[in-house]
């Protein structure tokens, strides 16, 4: 079995047509069927179940294809990591982020990285919390910013940044900085809050806000994105509870009343994977 043999496997699941998979590696149709069948008589057993004019993947095949796609994978990041390390750390980082990391770390991780290693290039992607730490254990991004408490191995996280929680109103609620007490002066209202699927620990934590005052929130509606939180709030469906971190950057008909007497934080974490390590996350000052 030989890389090629690999590549092609790959090409022919992607497409499940040998005419449009010979077209796009640049081979003739007839010679990738012999590759194909060589790699099934290596294995012992078939990767398709061929058609007149189409294939599908058997069982097997469609196994064989998820670990084929993780070590080409893993093969292309190997050789950009070569190339980084001879050409001086020329390369990418691509990295995954949940919005209120955009506020502060991202921006400031990349102006300090700038500084010193100008040829490294950022690719950024917003994602939910779940989908990161998925997008890593399959070595689709290289760090990730996070908002959970755990994270499974061989994962690992460093604190960025400890905030408090803010209460976000409408403009012209009547409860202000100035007379504001406690959540229970609120607990008729109804609450706009992130989805529990965005950070199942998050969630815990606003919910332990609640907890405290002494009522569970009339829960209205609920989103992954401050900017739609803002807006609703704004339109006067609800209340609602947010780091107040998210405090900065917007421009909406919005007030913030930052819960200081609350003990409870909310942690903004780096994440990234040590079995597939990127080495220019060492040089940045990561792990």
């Amino acid at each position: 079995m030989e890389l090629r043999h690999l590549r092609y496997f790959a090409t022919v699941a992607e497409e499940l047509h040998f005419r449009k998979a010979a077209e796009r590696l640049f081979i003739a149709q007839p010679g990738l069927s012999r590759q194909i069948r060589q790699l099934e008589q290596e294995l012992g057993l078939e990767l398709f179940v061929r058609h007149n004019r189409k294939v599908e993947l058997t069982a097997a095949g469609r196994y064989f294809q998820q670990r084929v796609n993780e070590i080409l994978r893993d093969l292309e990041g190997a050789i950009t990591n070569v190339k980084l390390i001879a050409d001086g750390l020329r390369g990418e980082l691509r990295v995954g982020y949940i919005g209120s990391a955009m506020q502060r770390a991202i921006p400031d991780l990349m102006l300090s990285v700038n500084r010193d290693y100008p040829d490294i290039r950022f690719v950024l992607r917003e994602m939910d919390n779940p989908q990161q730490l998925e997008a890593l254990l399959q070595g689709e991004i290289d760090l990730g910013f996070v908002r959970m408490e755990r994270v499974p191995p061989p994962l690992a996280t460093k604190t960025l940044l400890e905030d408090t929680f803010s209460l976000v109103l409408p403009e012209q609620h009547p409860v202000t900085s100035e007379n504001f007490k406690d959540l229970k002066q609120l607990k008729e209202e109804p609450f706009i809050l992130f989805e529990p699927s965005y950070s199942e620990s998050y969630y815990q934590n606003v919910m332990r806000l609640f907890d405290a005052a002494g009522f569970s929130p009339k829960l209205s509606h609920s989103t992954v994105n401050a900017s739609s939180i803002y807006r609703l709030v704004s339109a006067g469906f609800g209340l609602s509870i947010v780091p107040t971190v998210l405090s900065e950057g917007y421009d909406m008909r919005v007030k913030f009343i930052e819960l200081t007497a609350s003990a409870e934080r909310t942690s903004l974490r780096m994440v990234w994977n040590e079995e597939r390590k990127n080495p220019l996350l060492e040089k940045i000052g990561v792990g």
